[in-house]
């Protein structure tokens, strides 16, 4: 039925909720996962002109990323379901439109991702990743809440 499942994760807990739902559908479907982390987060610039070395805050994001990426992988390989994974920079870019980019390249037939992730003050000005997924993918999307439910 869903043979390449993507699933976007940036380390919150209703993202990891959202992995574990993928793993249990992927082992009783017979499935490959795809995971996929985002480094998207704004960089805000000086407003007086001042250059601001950003190397190691980058860095920093994709160092964090891999470890994200590389704890869901080993929950995947340890499920005995066969992964890949892709870390994405998209520096000042919400992260909806990249999964879905990635998505059509892989190609996946369903993307599983939790609703609710750690995007702060970018989700209040921008809107959520989650909500962009379901309004713009042409296949199947699963979304999983927060344990809490609505916040």
């Amino acid at each position: 039925m869903y043979k390449n499942i993507l699933v976007p994760v940036d380390g919150s807990p209703t993202g990891e909720r959202g992995l574990v739902e993928a793993i249990g559908l992927a082992r009783a479907l017979g499935s490959r996962i795809r995971l996929v982390h985002i480094v998207n987060e704004m960089i805000l610039a000086s407003p007086d002109g001042v250059a601001v070395n950003i190397g190691p805050l980058l860095e920093a994001l994709r160092a964090s990323g891999r470890q994200v990426l590389d704890a869901a992988d080993r929950a995947v390989r340890a499920a005995g379901i066969e992964t890949d994974n892709v870390l994405v920079e998209e520096i000042g870019n919400q992260a909806g439109p990249a999964i879905l980019q990635q998505a059509k390249e892989w190609p996946a037939e369903l993307i599983v991702c939790g609703t609710h992730g750690r995007r702060g003050m970018r989700r209040i000005v921008l809107g959520s990743d989650a909500e962009y997924i379901v309004r713009q993918a042409t296949i199947p999307v699963m979304l999983i809440r927060s344990a809490e439910g609505v916040r």
